[in-house]
């Protein structure tokens, strides 16, 4: 069964609580309402995605196309993150009014495929601090456990890019967002950055 999007960020809080929104479907026709984004497919990103499902490319080429396709992903999500207004003087004496981070985000990847997206945040944001959650299942899909979570102390008062590439069941992105419920992350402060998922495990995850 093939994927039914590659590069995607969305909120949990509004996919849980929306209803639809118009022109954003799957190929079998669901809808995960107004804040769930499609990164747009441009040629750019087809060519990506085309490098990183052909079984004949190279290990380092994949490595390399899927880095670039992450660093995508990971500024579409920045989108979603608070902005506050200010004004800066241009090297030539000049007033501009531009846009800064509010203060206060974090990444937390998903132990283990999450990491492989920790450094396409980096290079978007060199200081944001990274916490992890390891989390393990038997062959039960519904049997997932929180083994290890590393998160910021305050991480209750921070935006959280949450990481983890590819979604099957969406069983493990579910123990995920509770455990960060469980530390007063609200929903509406989680943001899911993912490359690859399926229908079902989306619709899992958003239950």
């Amino acid at each position: 069964m093939e994927p039914d999007v590659i590069a995607v960020s969305r909120t949990l809080e509004d996919l849980r609580t929306q209803d639809t929104v118009a022109g954003i479907k799957t190929a079998d026709g669901s809808n995960f309402g107004p804040n769930f984004f499609y990164l747009p497919m441009t040629n750019a990103v087809r060519e990506l995605q085309t490098v990183i499902r052909d079984k004949a490319t190279p290990r380092n080429d994949f490595i390399f196309y899927a880095d670039r396709l992450i660093r995508l992903v990971v500024e579409e999500g920045l989108n979603k993150l608070p902005y506050r207004k200010c004004t800066v003087i241009t090297p030539t004496g000049h007033t501009y009014e531009g846009l800064r981070y509010e203060k206060g985000n974090c990444g937390v990847s998903i132990v283990r495929s999450g990491e492989a997206m920790e450094q396409g945040l980096r290079d978007c944001c060199r200081s944001i601090r990274i916490g992890k959650i390891l989390i393990r299942s038997g062959d039960d899909a519904n049997d997932a456990r929180v083994v290890y979570a590393n998160l910021p102390k305050d991480i209750n008062q921070r935006k959280v890019l949450l990481m983890y590439p590819i979604m099957s069941t969406g069983k493990i992105v579910s123990t995920a967002v509770k455990n960060l419920q469980e530390n007063n992350v609200h929903e509406s402060n989680i943001i899911l950055l993912n490359l690859v998922f399926y229908t079902s495990g989306c619709c899992s995850a958003c239950a």
